[in-house]
């Protein structure tokens, strides 16, 4: 069988990181990146499982000695402000401006807006997704592989499969995927093999919550090519799937770094943050394992926590609007 769902504990490195901001990652670069994750929290899924971070609490010493917060002269400063503080009280009338209703419907609507914010970030679901093709023309070409990775990590949170695009593969020089491989017994079609990949969202996903889908280069290629083959198979992807494109982010990050210019391949970017190539190159679960590396290092180094990458989103919806106003004018 080469459709699996197979548990992959030592490459889940953002499992408890989508819900902290990623600058306070403490991290150790040596040969393989190796990271510390911080985060407290338990996270529940319907189906999947349950895991719990622990923090380490932080201890501070300085040689020794104990610091005094308070001591005897900011006491008497803190005197001295208090004395201001009531004599300029007590002959100064100060009233607060009046807040018009404008003011004050816009700060419930800003409030409730960043309270629903908030709680989005605790049920949102993160899957890093690649796929490969027999080709780059999402209309006349077909999926042969797809593979994602739920950033949780724990058992069962990568999903690897061939597909069978029941037609010949012209360009294996490309992923080293034969026609012979994707003929096998048991290598589904898409059309059997979309009701299983949505069980398995679901089956991954908090309660109530949204799934956010990142690729490298997914605008422009993985996405609408997902599109294309849900439409041919007569499916919808879920209004509630939202995806984000990397390209973007790193090309921010190389420019904030000083590399304005440089190469944002995944291949160019695993050689500049020196990380290790795992498995095959330009194989589906190979580019999602070097992506979930590099997305780490990406958002360390813009300080972006997962509200960002949420902010930089977008629906297959949109791709389809998009579409149809560029062909109606």
């Amino acid at each position: 069988m080469c459709f699996s769902i197979l548990p992959r504990c030592g490459i889940h490195v953002l499992a408890s990181s989508w819900f902290k901001s990623f600058h306070n990652l403490s991290r150790t670069c040596g040969n393989g990146a190796r990271f510390g994750v911080f985060g407290s929290s338990t996270y529940g899924h319907e189906g999947g499982h349950s895991r719990r971070w622990s923090r380490k609490p932080i201890t501070t010493k300085t040689e020794g000695r104990k610091i005094n917060v308070l001591t005897s002269k900011t006491s008497d400063l803190v005197q001295e402000i208090s004395d201001v503080s009531i004599t300029t009280s007590s002959t100064l009338n100060i009233s607060k401006p009046e807040i018009s209703e404008y003011q004050r419907t816009q700060y419930c609507d800003t409030q409730q807006k960043i309270d629903e914010f908030r709680d989005l970030i605790g049920l949102i679901t993160v899957f890093v997704f690649d796929i490969e093709t027999t080709g780059i023309s999402r209309q006349n070409e077909r999926i042969i592989e797809i593979a994602l990775q739920d950033l949780l990590g724990g058992e069962n949170s990568t999903f690897q499969t061939l597909v069978n695009p029941e037609r010949d593969v012209w360009n294996e020089c490309i992923h080293n995927i034969s026609t012979h491989m994707v003929r096998k017994p048991g290598v589904p079609r898409m059309k059997d093999l979309i009701p299983i990949l949505l069980q398995y969202v679901e089956s991954r996903r908090k309660p109530g919550g949204p799934v956010l889908w990142i690729a490298h280069n997914a605008r422009r290629f993985d996405v609408p090519f997902l599109i294309s083959e849900f439409r041919r198979c007569s499916f919808d992807i879920p209004s509630d799937w939202r995806f984000m494109d990397s390209v973007p982010l790193a090309r921010e990050a190389m420019k904030s770094g000083g590399s304005k210019g440089s190469s944002v391949s995944l291949e160019a970017l695993r050689k500049h943050y020196k990380i290790p190539l795992v498995g095959p190159p330009h194989r589906a679960m190979s580019d999602v394992n070097t992506l979930s590396l590099i997305l780490r290092r990406l958002t360390f180094d813009l300080k972006l926590p997962v509200s960002g990458l949420v902010e930089r989103s977008f629906t297959a919806s949109d791709l389809i609007n998009v579409k149809k106003k560029k062909s109606s004018s």
